[in-house]
């Protein structure tokens, strides 16, 4: 029972730590985002080969060669998305479930879908471990045949895209907003993009990182005869 204590006590100021330390100095400074990462436990969401990393400045394996951004990314991006109360954000790329969760904490409803059912299972389990009731967990694929019944508010990818699937567009409200990493490893650009009145983007240029690519977003690999 001590030791179980302990260790709680100790991924509470490792969480504690991550906002102050890692996120804020990243300058994500919007007090609903940071309320969030304060109060999820992120430990709750990562593989348990890797509960005492949950919170360091680190991306996570969790299998199928995908990954657990790290909290400074995750914490960049609701602060640029910034649901509002009452939106309906679609995520593409459930992985373990833990930004769909941060998702559910700042909106009224989130859809999260994700090619691999095992993914989506296991985010199901730790979201109602949870009471997080307002995220739906979905096995769909994003490129390959997954038709939402009504547009989004917002949509955040997750994986990275080569270049940005036309469909996205046509799944937002005409005033929403997209967050996606796009371009060639090493040198990614994290973009939110809204739409203009002529019909085309406006983009924010976030950040660069380098995480992997949404499936089947990869480039062409280039044949050299």
């Amino acid at each position: 029972m001590a030791t179980g204590m302990n260790m709680n006590l100790e991924l509470a100021a490792a969480r504690q730590n991550m906002v102050e330390n890692q996120v804020r100095t990243w300058d994500v400074l919007d007090a609903r985002v940071l309320d969030v990462l304060a109060s999820l436990p992120r430990d709750a969401f990562v593989p348990e080969a890797y509960t005492a990393l949950a919170y360091a400045d680190v991306m996570l394996p969790i299998g199928h060669d995908e990954i657990m951004l790290k909290p400074v990314v995750e914490g960049r991006i609701l602060q640029a998305v910034l649901p509002a109360a009452g939106e309906h954000v679609l995520e593409i790329g459930t992985g373990t479930g833990y930004f769909a969760a941060c998702l559910g904490k700042l909106c009224g409803h989130v859809t999260s879908i994700d090619h691999r059912a095992e993914f989506i299972t296991a985010a199901r389990g730790r979201l109602q471990a949870l009471a997080i009731g307002n995220v739906d967990c979905l096995h769909a694929d994003a490129l390959a045949g997954y038709a939402p019944p009504q547009p989004f508010d917002a949509i955040v990818v997750t994986g990275a895209v080569a270049t940005l699937p036309r469909v996205f567009a046509e799944w937002l409200h005409p005033a929403g907003r997209l967050f996606v990493i796009r371009g060639r490893s090493p040198a990614m650009q994290a973009t939110l993009l809204q739409r203009a009145p002529d019909g085309g983007w406006i983009e924010d240029r976030l950040f660069e990182t380098d995480v992997p690519y949404l499936a089947g977003a990869a480039p062409e690999r280039a044949f050299n005869l």
